[in-house]
């Protein structure tokens, strides 16, 4: 917390953090899975690997956030986080015994590159083409892929591409490495989350071994759809704690600042703020508890047949309720939310922030659609009776 302001002003986290958070064997406890104790050096003193679970995964998301800073929190868990999962599970074992192991004791970094200049939520129409060599060995990359977070410092791409036909059934997952050659990042200044490494990737002619293809070809949708859930709790769990820090900074300010010769917080209209942002929040965290127990307690299919409408649904409450809270601290702020550093600055930072939660992931029109139309297709699965309309 004490480095967190100059950091975000010079718009980069020394590389020594991220190492840090390795050693620790943190990395390997995010995964959204069993704890893969023998892909790292070391692992979690406090928990046993055998007893890991996704609370502990909760745990680590959360305490990390109360820094109040989406970029460093992007930075450290942000593209590995969702760059790393589909290699665990859909990547051959030579691959992941190859390069997993560095990546989850902090020594590479890897990314997940899938939205496009032109394909964002609508993943089903990007453009960035992978062709077969006439031999069969490898794919010849070319595309684009932008917003890509931590894609800047990255040795590893877990990249989209199409490889067959137009639609969902011409995708492929590839994991890319920045040591093919053709592979050229620039940063991106955004308005939010100033540390994390927003890219713009170029793939140039870049020759990706076949042995390199994540799941099996013209499969990949399934591989990006599986890790969406994941991808959408580390999301809720950050702008749910993003919430609270809002909360809590907003109590401490309301009940020191005096105006009109009383405290912030014996003003009625202040109260109201605090406790409607208190009820948004607490009604967001418990929903994620709940989602978190249920999704323990299914095997991964039917956790995304049965929770990929609710997380989706919570995904949009979680980042309107940020939304709401950063606002309404701004408020009880007043001019000390709206300048860098001092006491408003966690808001401050907070409120450039929250546009990089209510988009990514899926903006949240598309995940309130999705919310509906996942759960009518899973009542109609378990077999209600319900009159399901054509969408």
């Amino acid at each position: 917390m004490p480095n967190i302001n100059e950091w975000d002003e010079k718009k980069e986290i020394p590389q020594s953090i991220y190492k840090q958070v390795g050693e620790k064997g943190w990395l390997a406890g995010l995964m959204g899975t069993d704890y893969p104790k023998h892909l790292v050096k070391n692992t979690i003193k406090s928990v046993s690997p055998d007893k890991w679970d996704q609370f502990h995964e909760l745990i680590i998301t959360d305490e990390l956030s109360r820094c109040g800073s989406g970029g460093f929190v992007w930075n450290i868990l942000g593209g590995f986080g969702i760059g790393c999962p589909p290699v665990l599970k859909f990547g051959k074992k030579s691959l992941v015994e190859r390069i997993v192991p560095g990546i989850l004791n902090g020594d590479k970094r890897i990314c997940l590159a899938i939205t496009e200049p032109d394909a964002g939520s609508d993943v089903a129409n990007l453009t960035t083409e992978a062709k077969l060599t006439e031999d069969g060995k490898h794919y010849i990359v070319n595309g684009e892929k932008k917003w890509i977070t931590n894609g800047v410092w990255c040795d590893y791409f877990t990249t989209a591409v199409r490889t067959g036909g137009s639609g969902n059934g011409g995708v492929s997952v590839l994991l890319i490495e920045r040591s093919h050659g053709g592979v050229s990042t620039r940063k991106m200044d955004c308005q939010g989350v100033n540390t994390s490494g927003t890219t713009y990737v170029t793939f140039e002619d870049v020759k990706v071994p076949v042995e390199n293809l994540l799941g099996k070809e013209n499969k990949g949708f399934s591989v990006i759809m599986t890790n969406f859930n994941h991808e959408r709790i580390g999301i809720i769990i950050q702008a749910v704690r993003f919430a609270r820090v809002c909360y809590e900074e907003s109590m401490k300010y309301a009940l020191k600042r005096e105006t009109f010769g009383k405290k912030l917080v014996e003003h009625p209209v202040i109260r109201q703020k605090l406790a409607l942002m208190a009820g948004r929040i607490e009604s967001c965290y418990n929903w994620l508890e709940n989602l978190i127990y249920q999704a323990s307690k299914m095997d991964e299919t039917e956790a995304m047949l049965k929770l990929g409408g609710a997380i989706a649904g919570l995904k949009a409450q979680s980042t309107l309720t940020f939304e709401f809270c950063a606002r309404e601290a701004s408020q009880i702020f007043g001019g000390l939310s709206y300048s860098r550093g001092g006491q408003g600055a966690k808001v401050e930072r907070l409120y450039r922030d929250v546009r990089a939660y209510a988009i990514p992931g899926g903006s949240e029109e598309i995940m309130l659609d999705l919310m509906i139309r996942q759960s009518l297709r899973v009542h109609k699965v378990i077999g209600m009776n319900l009159p399901v309309p054509k969408i």
